[in-house]
């Protein structure tokens, strides 16, 4: 496998997805989803929008990197689907990549050591969230990602971290800010990041990373990572 890459990155989990291609980590060019369009009719636009100003074609890509979830059932599903007809297609490499570790992986250059708390928007009155510890940029996550009340993921975080400060991450940060129970986690000086919510490109590099280590994904047996239950699901049990 070659050490130079062309890499297509995907990301499809929720309404905030983006398709990305880099040349060897530089974002060469990237579209965010906007609005309400389902992803089966915006993905393969966007990606021939992402090619076309990349001045590439599919067969020029020799990486495929993809959002594995947490997220929305329907998008993963439309993702994760057109990266496995491309592989079959093209023979492309494919690595999977979770989202929260890539919102952690953009900033885990800023954090020597400790610890990075990532979350987001997971609706219904929750967020998908996971802890991670870096230790000389190196991630380490602490546990299963999870999908759980704002209140209870500061709570489990302050659990695992004790008094040690944390960095928490995230495209929704008024989750953790509106709470009571944040202004403990202030005093002991806590910080919320905003995150950048185009985050196809830091999957891209991520995944670069880890096919430099010959760490791909079998595109038959890649899966998303959806945390939760479908809605069909639950309600199918609930009779």
């Amino acid at each position: 496998m070659t050490s130079f890459f062309n890499t297509l990155a995907i990301d499809t989990t929720e309404s905030r997805g983006s398709v990305a291609f880099l040349r060897d980590g530089e974002t060469i060019a990237l579209t965010a989803h906007k609005g309400s369009a389902d992803y089966s009719g915006w993905l393969l636009p966007a990606v021939e929008e992402v090619l076309e100003r990349a001045a590439s074609r599919m067969e020029d890509v020799n990486l495929l990197a993809v959002a594995t979830g947490p997220g929305s059932f329907t998008g993963l599903r439309v993702g994760l689907t057109t990266v496995k007809a491309w592989a079959e297609v093209y023979g492309t490499p494919v690595v999977g990549v979770s989202r929260l570790e890539a919102m952690a992986y953009r900033r885990a250059g800023e954090v020597a050591s400790g610890f990075l708390a990532v979350f987001y928007d997971a609706q219904r009155g929750q967020l998908f969230g996971a802890l991670y510890r870096s230790d000389g940029g190196q991630l380490v996550r602490v546990e299963d990602e999870r999908v759980i009340p704002p209140a209870e993921f500061v709570k489990w975080v302050a659990e695992q971290t004790g008094e040690q400060p944390v960095t928490w991450i995230s495209l929704d940060p008024e989750l953790l800010t509106s709470l009571e129970s944040w202004g403990e986690r202030s005093a002991i000086g806590d910080k919320v990041v905003p995150c950048v919510p185009n985050l196809a490109a830091a999957i891209g590099r991520l995944a670069e990373e880890r096919a430099r280590c010959g760490m791909f994904s079998d595109p038959l047996a890649l899966d998303a990572n959806y945390v939760r239950r479908s809605d069909a699901e639950i309600f199918w049990k609930g009779r």
